[in-house]
């Protein structure tokens, strides 16, 4: 009896969790990854799960919204959480990895499944592979599904192919990612250790400016030479990865209230509360390497030395990687998709991830996760229904299908699912979202009966 085959377009983390969950369910799968054949602006790294704009998966707070999402995600197995524990590094209360770890073991993982088949191929129409390659022709002629994971930098052939099924056009917002730099250029006599409250951390570098400091930095930063978004693109940011300078056009003090707040720092060499800081994440185990938090933007690469090297303790920072801008785009779900997350025109094609409408990393694998084990329960004869709007997993697929006059992409956030029905202090309506939420998925995942 032939098995269930499915192609997967796209090598990110949608595209590795939905191949997992179906490779383990014993389908057959065929994933294309266009690296190194070719490589998005923002990628640079042949390995699949290439993390481009942070090594942070989010708080690990089991009461925000993201940690019962990850907590749910544990709940069904995820490649993505497990990989992510065994690569994590120190990150206070969030979940940071070894971006190069964490990547190399995802490759490892799906390229030694016997279930998946992985080409190195850029695929540029989804009625067939072009050229000649067997194997890839052999994959779509023979798939039972098709699942779009290419992400929010999906080539734009690929963009082109899509659109011929969804009609829709200049369907993108902006995206920008913090520089990172040498952890040895960063000046400890100026910047110390700690997180908010917590001065015995040892996770972050703090950067603190006074008054003075912060001043030139801000004037420096809005008046700072930009990269420019091509004629016919309008400009769309989500606001929740704003790039600072944009962020800084606001008000001169929209940055203390935002990645610059002091709120909760005491600096060691004065014994006072600066007027503003920045804080330093650490990209790596060894903490050779430092995030710019807060600090995506668009500044040209030039600009981005000047101004940030402006920051106390950063004079002399070296840039591991510039902060960039790219274009992401995604479907307009509730028009172009089913509620399996299939396209209304084309039920055999199925969208994962960023490019379906959602934000984030662990919203694109919980994505991916959710479809690979929806498929391979339809291979099995089983129907497997979304988890419950009070779920964090039900909420951000609930939010694909939700009216909206100008549809964008979210977080998963306690927004999205119903009001809790009860009055709540603001201190303690986080922990009722989460603890609904847990024991809604604990219902669901037990209706849904084992998987054989």
């Amino acid at each position: 009896m032939r098995k269930f085959s499915v192609v997967v377009i796209g090598g990110g983390l949608a595209g590795c969790e939905c191949c997992f969950a179906l490779a383990q369910a014993g389908a057959a799968v065929t994933l294309f990854e266009m690296k190194p054949e070719r490589f998005s602006p923002a990628h640079v790294s042949p390995e699949l799960a290439e993390l481009v704009c942070s090594n942070s998966f989010r708080s690990d707070d089991p009461d925000s919204a993201v940690g019962v999402l990850k907590a749910e995600m544990r709940l069904l197995d995820s490649l993505c959480m497990a990989v992510a524990e065994k690569t994590r590094v120190p990150a206070g209360k969030a979940l940071a990895v070894d971006r190069a770890l964490f990547a190399a073991e995802m490759s490892r993982r799906i390229g030694e499944h016997p279930n998946i088949t992985l080409l190195r191929r850029e695929i540029r129409s989804l009625n067939a592979l072009p050229g000649e390659d067997d194997a890839g022709e052999k994959a779509f002629a023979e798939a039972d599904a098709v699942v779009i994971a290419a992400g929010p930098l999906a080539s734009d052939a690929l963009v082109y192919a899509l659109q011929r099924y969804t009609g829709e056009e200049h369907l993108y917002f902006y995206d920008a990612i913090a520089p990172v730099v040498d952890g040895a250029s960063v000046n400890t006599d100026i910047a110390f250790w700690g997180a908010r409250y917590q001065p015995e951390d040892t996770d972050y570098l703090n950067c603190p400016l006074n008054e003075e400091e912060y001043s030139a930095f801000y004037q420096a930063l809005v008046q700072g030479r930009t990269f420019q978004a091509r004629e016919f693109e309008q400009e769309i940011h989500f606001e929740g990865c704003m790039p600072i300078e944009a962020l800084a056009e606001r008000g001169y003090k929209t940055l203390t209230f935002g990645p610059f707040k002091p709120v909760g720092f005491t600096d060691p060499h004065t014994g006072r509360r600066p007027y503003a800081l920045l804080q330093l994440r650490a990209e790596n185990i060894n903490k050779s390497m430092f995030n710019l938090v807060g600090c995506q933007t668009k500044l040209a690469y030039s600009e981005q030395e000047r101004i940030f090297r402006m920051i106390p303790g950063l004079e002399r920072a070296e840039f591991v990687r510039f902060g960039s801008m790219h274009r992401n785009t995604f479907a307009n779900a509730p028009k172009v998709l089913a509620k399996d997350l299939s396209l209304i025109t084309a039920p055999h094609i199925f969208l994962a991830g960023q490019i379906a409408g959602v934000e984030g990393y662990v919203e694109s694998a919980a994505c991916g996760l959710w479809l690979g084990k929806f498929l391979a329960a339809r291979a099995e004869g089983r129907f497997l229904s979304q988890p419950p709007p009070e779920t964090a997993l039900g909420a951000l697929l609930g939010h694909l299908h939700a009216p909206a006059k100008r549809f964008q992409p979210s977080n998963v956030q306690f927004g999205l699912m119903p009001e809790l029905g009860v009055r709540a202090g603001k201190a303690n309506r986080k922990s009722l979202y989460a603890e609904r939420a847990g024991r809604a998925f604990r219902a669901w995942l037990a209706q849904q009966g084992p998987e054989e």
